[in-house]
């Protein structure tokens, strides 16, 4: 099941050390996981699960790919990208209003060759179905990838990405205490959960959440929860998880999804002076904001070793330019 891929990506991704940043909070270790790298149309975590979903699709013999996001989706930008790789016509919903201006994600999708749709309040995939009947009724066969690609199928990615992981401590004889990363959709989480089941990495997860939406009336810890059952069965583990046991830190997500606060903006400002890495304002930048704080306040043990999983992101930099720019 998880050898059944569409290979699109550069794997693995690095794993540094953040020398410089650790010496700033000398109580821990810490490290960074680089999705950024995953090279598929400027890199991102997204690549993982799209090479299980775009496999899929083929698999059933589909031609056209559906998917929906923000404007300034990650997760949209590189399904564009995956899906002109596998020859594949591809339309994304587009919550919000057409803009004068293309920036950003949603000016790659376009050049990508992305079909695009601007669907107002609706950017979680609520008008996909809308969408497939009247393709399917034009002759195209259609398979339809959920908001953030976060299912079963999209989560595999993040299965296997635990493998990669243990097999890069492993030759580093490191150990990783915690594993720091942006929740949103689901599917990250629920892999990344499962997959420490599976391959038995010793690490406590805490995914820092980033939009406090639900996403087709569903919570975001019961998205994870149903992922994590439906991946129990299909991949033969037992987590005994239930759904009280899905932990997810909503300490950073009061000021809504893509809103750019100070604390983003120092956050992206520390890890790019300090280590020359690039955060991006929606996802990587909050998260990264939330591991700092979680860390200053000592919250976590004194010594532990510390890893952040850097999801990418960069194209939506461009399009916050104003709340970035340095006061």
């Amino acid at each position: 099941m998880l050898d059944n891929k569409f290979e699109l990506g550069f794997f693995p991704t690095p794993l540094q050390n953040l020398k410089n940043l650790s010496e700033k909070f000398e109580n821990y270790s810490i490290y960074i996981k680089r999705d950024d790298h995953t090279g598929l149309a400027s890199g991102g975590n997204k690549t993982r699960k799209l090479e299980y979903l775009i496999q899929q699709a083929i698999d059933e013999g589909c031609d056209t790919v559906i998917t929906a996001g923000a404007q300034q989706s990650n997760h949209c930008r590189q399904t564009a990208a995956a899906c002109s790789i596998a020859g594949l016509e591809c339309h994304l919903l587009l919550g919000g209003h057409k803009p004068d201006v293309f920036d950003g994600n949603l000016l790659l999708s376009s050049i990508l060759g992305a079909t695009i749709h601007f669907t107002g309040d609706n950017r979680k995939g609520e008008d996909k179905e809308f969408l497939k009947a009247k393709l399917e009724r034009e002759g195209r066969k259609c398979f339809v990838i959920p908001y953030g690609g976060s299912n079963l199928t999209g989560a595999l990615g993040f299965v296997s990405a635990v493998k990669e992981l243990k097999e890069q401590l492993e030759q580093q004889k490191l150990n990783i205490d915690y594993v720091f990363f942006a929740s949103s959709s689901g599917g990250m989480q629920a892999g990344l959960t499962l997959g420490k089941e599976l391959y038995g990495l010793n690490t406590e997860l805490i995914p820092i959440n980033i939009d406090k939406d639900e996403t087709n009336g569903l919570s975001l810890e019961e998205v994870v929860y149903g992922i994590v059952k439906e991946g129990e069965e299909k991949l033969q583990v037992n987590t005994n998880i239930q759904l009280s046991d899905i932990s997810l830190n909503r300490a950073y997500d009061k000021d809504g999804y893509g809103v750019v606060t100070e604390k983003e903006r120092k956050a992206i400002n520390e890890l790019a002076r300090t280590e020359g890495i690039l955060l991006d304002p929606v996802y990587t930048g909050r998260a990264f904001y939330g591991m700092l704080d979680v860390l200053r306040r000592k919250n976590i043990p004194k010594g532990a070793n510390v890893l952040f999983w850097n999801t990418g992101g960069l194209p939506a930099v461009f399009k916050y330019a104003e709340e970035l720019k340095s006061k």
